[in-house]
């Protein structure tokens, strides 16, 4: 009887490949098979990160997902388990990649649910975009005793308002065509003058905007606002 596969999860960080941890690095360019998250129109950033590391001989097996709010994602996770799922019974190491950590957020964590209890899985922590914006804008988030929030701009905007209410930091993912109602709530909120704008942190084109310049049409959902405590420690 074959041994089985390790299943890893692989945090390959924002975007600079640099980011990458040494650790990552050692198991996705030792690994036989490799595995990411794939959107329907092949655009893949996850493999483009780690691109000039992956051997030609490695096998690859995008996981296409739709990222709609109106078509669900898990049964496209189902499949890609089971796929990942017939190497690993094989005796196959299996890494899956995932931007920025993968239990922050990350898609890893769905596969990671479909799997734990059937194979041995290692995660590799990666550096999230949330501490990677904070990094590029120059800003630190919290001092002392400051509570950090983390919050999806997906959320309903009852929700969103009573979450950012009384906040002393917080990052606010998730952005895109959420954009404009996150902007209102802060506005409402007083909170717009604090609020720091970065899409695409750490990429080639990243960029940081003004909050009040941005044309929410053009808001990726690569984008986050940070909002940084507003303690001055002496």
């Amino acid at each position: 009887m074959n041994q089985l596969g390790k299943l890893y999860g692989l945090g390959v960080g924002p975007g600079d490949p640099e980011l990458l941890t040494l650790k990552a690095h050692r198991i996705l360019t030792t690994v036989p098979v490799i595995a990411y998250p794939s959107l329907e129109n092949g655009k893949v950033l996850a493999r483009s990160i780690v691109a000039d590391f992956i051997r030609p001989d490695q096998i690859e097996i995008p996981m296409p997902l739709p990222f709609s709010v109106e078509r669900s994602s898990q049964p496209h996770y189902d499949i890609a388990a089971e796929k990942i799922a017939e190497h690993l019974n094989l005796g196959r190491d299996v890494a899956v990649l995932c931007v920025g950590d993968p239990m922050l957020y990350g898609t890893f964590m769905y596969i990671f649910n479909r799997l734990c209890d059937r194979f041995s899985i290692e995660v590799v922590p990666g550096i999230s975009s949330v501490m990677a914006s904070a990094a590029m804008l120059g800003v630190p988030i919290t001092y002392r005793n400051d509570v950090f929030s983390i919050m999806p701009g997906t959320l309903e905007a009852e929700i969103l308002r009573d979450r950012l209410s009384g906040v002393e930091a917080a990052a606010i993912i998730k952005l895109g065509r959420h954009f404009s109602k996150v902007r209102d709530i802060l506005d409402e909120l007083g909170l717009l003058e604090q609020a720091l704008y970065i899409e695409r942190a750490t990429l080639p084109n990243q960029q940081i905007i003004p909050i009040t310049e941005i044309d929410p049409v053009a808001v990726p959902y690569w984008a986050l606002i940070l909002i940084p405590s507003r303690t001055k420690p002496k």
